[in-house]
């Protein structure tokens, strides 16, 4: 899904050029999701501020931690959600009153389980179009960008190599897919501009 009122390339931005970056759900545990996504972007090339979102912690790898992004003191250009489906309505909601640009959701549980999960994503949907947000996802592993290093991806470096700048820009629906093809580029020496997985339509 991606939500905003303008088709402009420069609408992508946020997700690409992001200042800082919001890692919701971050968490203290290796291995966990919420781990990975902010060990990507905090200790490799991404030069942003980025800012975990834990109420349960106060720091995680030296960073310090907010109980909500409302109370993050900077604006958030990109927040990385990563919280159980039927709590990421509120999330959104949270996001939205920020003034958070884009979002990546990776969580999985909407409707691709069909019933009432269906109706979770809608509400996602219904939030961003009422704040003007652009959103991708949910489940999905999210963006890369062979330029600014951002990088929203739950594989860990020793899991996944990561490409070189370059030319070629791709996206596709399934994460897998996607994260054997970047490293297939990386270890062939070829050059990514920009990636995207976009999980459920």
């Amino acid at each position: 899904m991606a939500e905003r009122g303008t088709g402009r390339p420069e609408g992508l931005d946020a997700f690409f050029k992001a200042r800082s970056v919001a890692v919701i759900g971050a968490s203290s545990k290796p291995g966990k999701i919420g781990h990975e996504i902010l060990r990507n972007l905090a200790l490799y090339e991404y030069k942003g501020r980025v800012y975990p979102i834990n109420p349960k912690a106060d720091q995680i790898l030296g960073l310090k931690c907010y109980r909500s992004v409302l109370e993050v003191p900077d604006e958030i250009d990109l927040a990385v959600i990563a919280v159980a489906s039927e709590a990421t309505p509120e999330v959104v909601e949270q996001c939205g009153r920020k003034g958070v640009k884009a979002i990546v959701i990776v969580s999985g549980g909407f409707k691709e389980l069909g019933g009432k999960y269906k109706d979770v994503e809608a509400e996602v949907v219904r939030i961003a179009r009422k704040y003007g947000m652009r959103i991708i996802g949910p489940n999905c592993i999210g963006v890369f960008d062979g330029e600014t290093r951002i990088d929203t991806f739950f594989q860990s470096r020793e899991r996944m190599l990561r490409p070189p700048k370059g030319p070629i820009a791709f996206m596709t629906q399934s994460g897998t897919f996607g994260c054997t093809m970047l490293e297939w580029a990386a270890e062939a020496g070829l050059g990514i501009s920009k990636f995207v997985s976009y999980g459920n339509r």
